[in-house]
């Protein structure tokens, strides 16, 4: 069994870099939450769908866990905290975002040292946001200046950085030119021929834009960041933006291979031009504003994302939060839930605001849904054991 989990992972990697592979499953054989995030296709390859109560199609994140929530900077220059990861995104019923997410606060709850007694309030709180959001049937957002707790601290603590501070910790002045900071952690320099194809790429893309000085390359870099994603060629790019040294920008550049949600149903999905426009448009649609510069863009023949990487981004250290201040920053995440799903409803076959109410009003489910959590939790600690003891 335990080859047999090993070698599933193993497919399902295929193809990335085999250096950054290697520090992915390093990393999930560390603990049952860090391999929970490093194998959603796995977890919806066992998942026994035909257990979760009945559900109309959202559009979902498809890899929803609380690490996938964050500070975020939007075209409009304004901060929120919102859902922050898409690339999982499809059309699927709404019980298979909300029982990963459940499982991930059983599985990540005991990884911050709570038992099971401790996380079950929380498990209440999410789906009572969630629930309470869908019943409002209106799309809303958390209230920057009213929003307390972990989330109000985090977007308060935010407001103190500034895109200098941000770029001298990423970014130096070697020779009078602007350079990336090599960090073996976070980011690797690339080889010749690549930086030039980026470089080619860049001066393209530059053209289609209003201002082309704003996107000049200045230095780019393979990025080292997150784990189910980690692998996969990304790229750091900084560009001169309004100026250096200070008005430097960075960019996020991400391949995007498909969903692993949909790899591991095969569930009917509509058709996108690429995988990245899939990501683009739904997170687009989902999120209270859209992430500044979020696009898809196509390099070396293939689908990428593209986004600003900024001072704005950010997490909760949920490790930090206690009783009534975690439930309710738990509470809220299930509200997020609840207002993405109606800010996607009615498009490219999900269901009605209609629809959505009227699941929300349903009480029912509830439970069912938490004890197939708790069987997913289960699952998910037995494989990550034998996973690491074996592998």
């Amino acid at each position: 069994m335990a080859k047999a989990i090993a070698k599933r992972i193993e497919v399902h990697n295929a193809g990335r870099d085999a250096e950054l592979t290697a520090v992915k499953f390093a990393a999930m054989k560390q603990d049952a939450f860090l391999f929970l995030r490093g194998s959603c296709r796995l977890f919806y390859e066992d998942l026994s769908v035909s257990s979760l109560p009945a559900s109309p199609k959202v559009w979902c994140c498809g890899d929803l866990h609380w690490l996938n929530f964050g500070a975020y900077k939007g075209d409009n220059r304004l901060t929120y905290f919102d859902l922050t990861d898409f690339d999982e995104t499809c059309l699927a019923p709404a019980s298979w975002d909300l029982v990963r997410y459940l499982t991930s606060a059983l599985v990540g709850g005991k990884i911050l040292g709570l038992d099971r007694a401790k996380i079950k309030p929380l498990l209440s709180a999410f789906l009572d946001g969630y629930r309470s959001a869908l019943v409002g049937g209106k799309a809303r957002w958390l209230e920057r200046e009213l929003t307390e707790g972990m989330i109000g601290q985090l977007l308060t603590k935010l407001e103190s950085r500034t895109r200098k501070k941000f770029l001298s910790s990423r970014v130096e002045t070697v020779k009078g030119k602007r350079r990336l900071i090599v960090d073996p952690k976070k980011i690797e320099p690339l080889k010749k021929s690549r930086f030039e194809q980026l470089s080619e790429f860049m001066k393209g893309y530059a053209k289609q834009q209003e201002d082309p000085r704003f996107f000049r390359l200045l230095d780019a870099a393979q990025r080292i960041a997150g784990t189910g994603s980690l692998g996969l060629e990304r790229y750091l790019l900084l560009v001169e933006g309004r100026g250096s040294p200070n008005e430097n920008f960075l960019l996020d550049m991400k391949f995007q291979p498909g969903s692993a949600v949909v790899a591991a149903r095969k569930i009917p999905q509509p058709k996108w031009k690429s995988e990245a426009e899939r990501v683009a448009v739904t997170q687009n649609l989902a999120q209270t504003a859209t992430q500044a510069l979020l696009q898809a863009v196509q390099f070396d023949g293939r689908s990428f994302l593209l986004r600003e990487l900024m001072p704005a981004n950010d997490k909760i250290d949920l490790a930090k939060g206690q009783g009534k201040d975690l439930e309710q920053t738990i509470h809220a995440m299930g509200e997020l839930v609840g207002w993405a799903n109606l800010r996607t409803a009615s498009r490219r076959g999900s269901a009605s605001a209609e629809e959505l109410v009227a699941f929300g009003r349903d009480a029912k489910w509830g439970n069912t849904l938490v004890v197939c959590a708790h069987e997913c939790a289960d699952q998910t600690e037995k494989q990550w054991r034998e996973f690491a003891e074996k592998s």
